[in-house]
């Protein structure tokens, strides 16, 4: 009997290991296919709306994050060093995936060493604010809770992130970096004082450590609750054009990894039919996002989501009460950001969303993830419209 359930044990242990390898099979090919494709960006009624994004001074350096990059490649070994640095206009920008089986690219945390990983940290630092630091460093610390929780530390940990570097890090040519891991992806783009930063992709499942190395962190709190309390200030009428449905019984959010050419109409609430206070505090959900770059250049982008601001569509799918589980959507020609309350995945899974596992993505529609726009007039305007680019 004993060896007739070990049997069955092992035989089912082999068939969700073929599952989960055909599964991963098929994801790897959608994204294949998708990173194949020539990239447009986020379009809404299939089309893409030119002139948003020129070339213009910020008068906010970038010198720091110019150096930290450079300090960080010149740490690395020749061998590591030829992982981790592509060409500005390389694909390897769109390769990037939330989910822990997608192949990584680049130098990981759990390889280097502590000189190299606080190089790495610098330039995470140069480029973000000090809540965008914490908010990464606290993502990587819970997916160590995770691997403690799932007793599967090859799959998650706190290390198993990897950085990129994109063209030569300078102040006048374009170039970028990104990290990509399970729950935190970033993004970013720079071409003189200008910065894009986005795709960013960030959650965690679980959201609060409430055992283990990292007991007391719990991230994304200011941007569910802040949510709420925008969606709750709607009135009857307000709702009635928010609310997609009041109904949430899976996963909502749709531009995460392999969405570059996403189709998605304006849905929802237009800010032009708030009131002065409650764009007030839509420009304040929004911000809860776009703070977690460096302060300067933050500033700089909630001017151009401000300059928007009555075509910035808020939609929401889910319940409106103080423990509800919901998803909301915020978007513009120039900023779309998507919160959603998610299936538990591991180390169970649920059938319902929980807001123990959220995923958040922001991105800038219209043809400028990845700086793609800005990086598509660079090349047209210093290299000449012959120039064969992606773009």
């Amino acid at each position: 009997m004993s060896s007739n359930r070990t049997r069955a044990s092992l035989l089912l242990a082999l068939a969700g290991s073929l599952l989960g390898l055909t599964l991963y099979a098929q994801q790897r090919g959608r994204g294949d296919a998708a990173v194949a494709e020539p990239f447009r960006g986020v379009a809404a009624g299939g089309k893409i709306e030119t002139g948003l994004f020129p070339i213009q001074s910020t008068g906010v350096s970038t010198q720091p994050a110019v150096d930290a990059a450079n300090a960080l490649l010149a740490s690395l070994t020749d061998q590591q060093k030829a992982r981790t640095t592509f060409p500005v206009d390389d694909s390897e920008w769109r390769k990037w995936d939330n989910r822990h089986s997608s192949k990584r690219q680049g130098v990981g945390f759990d390889e280097m060493s502590e000189a190299q990983r606080e190089n790495a940290f610098a330039l995470m630092r140069a480029s973000l604010s000090a809540k965008g630091l914490k908010l990464s460093q606290d993502i990587m610390k819970l997916n160590g809770t995770l691997a403690e929780l799932a007793n599967n530390f090859d799959e998650y940990g706190q290390w198993l992130y990897w950085i990129t570097i994109m063209g030569d890090p300078s102040t006048t040519e374009p170039w970028g970096w990104q990290i990509d891991g399970h729950h935190l992806v970033i993004n970013y783009f720079v071409l003189g004082d200008q910065v894009v930063m986005s795709p960013v992709f960030v959650g965690s499942e679980p959201v609060h450590a409430t055992s283990g190395k990292f007991k007391g962190t719990i991230i994304l709190q200011d941007e569910q609750n802040a949510g709420l309390r925008f969606a709750q200030s709607l009135d009857d009428q307000q709702r009635a054009a928010a609310v997609l449905s009041s109904v949430k019984d899976g996963n909502n959010a749709l531009a995460q990894a392999y969405e570059d050419n996403l189709d998605l109409d304006y849905a929802g609430l237009p800010g032009s039919k708030l009131s002065d206070a409650q764009q007030t505090q839509l420009l304040d959900l929004i911000h809860h996002y776009v703070g977690n770059m460096n302060e300067g250049h933050a500033k700089i982008r909630m001017e151009e989501v401000a300059q928007h601001l009555d075509r910035t569509y808020f939609a929401w799918v889910g319940d409106m009460s103080d423990d509800g589980v919901f998803y909301y959507r915020i978007h513009s020609p120039v900023v779309l950001i998507e919160f959603d309350h998610e299936r538990r995945v591991a180390p169970f899974r649920t059938s319902a969303p929980t807001r123990d596992h959220i995923h958040a993505v922001i991105r800038t529609p219209n043809g400028n993830d990845y700086g793609k726009d800005l990086l598509r007039q660079h090349i047209e305007e210093h290299h000449g419209h012959d120039h064969k680019h992606p773009h």
